[in-house]
C-alpha cells in the first residue's frame, strides 16, 4: 500500500500488528502512516486508538493524549489497556505513585498478570523502592517463568539491598521449581561469588554452561571462579572457550595472561598481555599488567619501555606515572622518577605511599622546600599520619625551623612513638641534635 498508494482492506489487529512491528524495528514514521490508514478503516477501533495514545506518549504529547484516554475509558471502563496507558502518562510526568496506583486497578481486569507486575516493578525502581520491587518482580516470574527481564531485576534488588543470601535462598527455590533456568544457575552462581563461596558458585556455572553451551557469561563467570580457586589449566581452558563464542575480549586475553604467570609459564604470559594491548590499547590493565610482569623480573629497561608506550597514549593515567616513577626509582633516575610521582598525584592519585615516596625522592634532590609544601599537601588528606610528621620535623630542622621541627616531631612521637627511628633513618644529621634528642626525651616520659 505504502509504495503503490493502493488501499488495501486490513482488519483492525492487523494494523495493530503492523504498527507495532514498525514500532518494534523502531521505524516511526511507518508506524504513523499505518495507524493513519487504520484509522480511516476503523475509526472507531480502541485497540487502533490505544496504539495512538502510545505514539503520543512516545512523542511526548502527554495531554492530548490523556485525553484520548479519558474518552476510550467512557467507552470501555474495563479495558486493562486505558489503566497501563494512563499509568505510563503518570509515570513520564515522574508521578510514580499514581502510575503504581492505576496498574494496580489494571491487575483487576487484565489476563496478563505478567506484564503488569513488571510495570509495577519498574515504577518502584523509579521510586527507588527496592523492596517493593522485587516483590513485584518475584509476582511476575510466578506468573511468568520465561521473563527474563524480571529475573535479572529481582536480582537487581537483591544485589543493591545488599542480600546475597536472600537471593541465593530465592534462586534456589526458583530452580526448585525451573531447573532448567540457565539464566537462574548464573545469576545464583554470581550470588556465590559475591559470598566467597567459590565451590557453589563454580557448581552452579557449570550446570548454567550445561545447559546453554553458548553462554558466555556464564563461562566466563565460571573462568574468574576457577581462577580465585587456583585452578589456572581449567581457567585457561575456560577462556578459551569464550574466544571460540565470540572474538577474543581484552578482558579474557589479559586473564589468560595472568594465568599463564602463575603458572610460571612467563613466555606465554607476556604472549598474551602483548596480545591484550594490540586488542585494546586503552585497556589500562594491560600495560600495568606488562610493566608490572618485567618489575617483578627487575628487567627495568623494558618495563620503563612499556610505562613510555602506555603514556603516550593516556597521559593522564595515574596509574602509568605511578609505575613510571617506581621504576626511574629503581634505576637510580630520581628527577624522573620525582616527575613520575607529581604526575601521578596531579591526576588523582592521593594515595600515603605515592605522597611519601615523592617526598622522599625530592628530599633525596635536596628540594627541601617543596618536600614540606608536598607534606603539608598530603596531611590535608592524612591529618594523624606519623609518617608525615617525622619526615615535616626532620625537613624543618634541616632547614634550622626548631621550633616547626620541635612541633611536628612531638606530633609524629604522640601518634607513633615506637616508630621515631625513622628520624633517624631518614634525617641521620639531625638525629644527634639536641632539640631532637630532648623532645624524644620528654616526650618518652609522657
Amino acid at each position: 500500500m505504502l509504495k503503490t498508494n493502493k488501499v488495501f482492506f486490513f482488519d483492525s489487529e492487523e494494523f495493530e500488528d503492523i504498527i507495532l512491528h514498525y514500532l518494534d524495528t523502531g521505524k516511526i514514521n511507518l508506524a504513523k502512516k499505518a495507524l493513519k490508514l487504520g484509522l480511516e478503516q476503523h475509526p472507531k477501533s480502541t485497540g487502533l486508538k490505544l496504539v495512538q495514545v502510545e505514539l503520543l506518549v512516545f512523542d511526548d504529547k502527554l495531554d492530548i493524549a490523556e485525553r484520548l484516554l479519558n474518552d476510550l475509558y467512557a467507552i470501555e471502563p474495563t479495558n486493562e489497556e486505558i489503566y497501563i496507558q494512563k499509568a505510563n502518562i503518570y509515570s513520564k510526568r515522574d508521578q510514580h505513585d499514581k502510575a503504581v496506583e492505576l496498574l494496580n486497578v489494571a491487575l483487576k481486569y487484565t489476563d496478563d498478570y505478567a506484564d503488569v507486575y513488571s510495570l509495577i516493578g519498574m515504577e518502584y525502581l523509579f521510586m527507588d523502592n527496592l523492596e517493593q520491587a522485587k516483590e513485584s518482580f518475584i509476582k511476575c516470574l510466578e506468573e511468568d517463568t520465561e521473563d527474563h527481564s524480571a529475573l535479572y531485576n529481582v536480582v537487581y534488588c537483591f544485589d543493591f539491598l545488599d542480600q546475597n543470601l536472600e537471593a541465593i535462598d530465592f534462586l534456589n527455590g526458583f530452580i526448585d521449581r525451573n531447573p532448567y533456568s540457565d539464566v537462574a544457575w548464573h545469576q545464583l552462581g554470581r550470588q556465590y561469588f559475591a559470598v566467597n563461596n567459590f565451590e557453589k558458585a563454580l557448581w552452579a556455572f557449570e550446570y548454567a554452561t550445561l545447559i546453554d553451551e553458548s553462554f558466555l557469561g556464564a563461562f566466563l563467570e565460571k573462568a574468574k571462579t576457577l581462577e580465585k580457586l587456583k585452578r589456572y589449566e581449567e581457567a585457561i581452558a575456560c577462556y578459551n572457550i569464550t574466544m571460540e563464542l565470540d572474538d577474543p575480549t581484552s578482558f579474557a586475553l589479559l586473564r589468560v595472561g595472568k594465568c599463564y604467570e602463575r603458572l610460571g609459564n612467563h613466555e606465554k604470559a607476556l604472549k598474551f598481555y602483548l596480545k591484550t594491548v594490540h586488542e585494546d590499547p586503552l585497556l589500562d590493565k594491560a600495560w600495568i599488567a606488562i610493566t608490572d610482569f618485567y618489575i617483578r623480573r627487575q628487567n627495568y629497561q623494558k618495563a620503563l619501555y612499556y610505562a613510555n608506550k602506555a603514556i603516550g597514549i593516556d597521559n593522564e593515567n595515574k596509574l602509568y606515572w605511578k609505575r613510571y616513577a617506581v621504576i626511574n626509582k629503581a634505576l637510580n633516575f630520581h628527577e624522573e622518577a620525582e616527575e613520575g610521582y607529581r604526575k601521578a598525584v596531579e591526576y588523582g592519585d592521593y594515595q600515603l605511599d605515592t605522597w611519601l615516596f615523592w617526598t622522599d625522592t625530592l628530599q633525596f634532590l635536596g628540594e627541601y622546600e617543596t618536600a614540606i609544601i608536598t607534606l603539608l599537601q598530603a596531611a590535608e588528606y592524612f591529618p594523624e599520619e606519623y609518617e608525615i610528621e617525622y619526615r615535616l620535623a626532620g625537613l624543618y630542622f634541616l632547614q634550622h625551623q626548631e621550633d616547626k621541627g620541635t612541633f611536628h616531631l612531638s606530633n609524629g612521637l604522640r601518634l607513633n612513638y615506637k616508630n621515631h627511628v625513622l628520624l633517624e633513618e631518614f634525617f641521620p644529621t639531625i638525629w644527634d641534635t639536641e632539640a631532637v634528642q630532648q623532645t624524644i626525651k620528654k616526650n618518652r616520659a609522657k
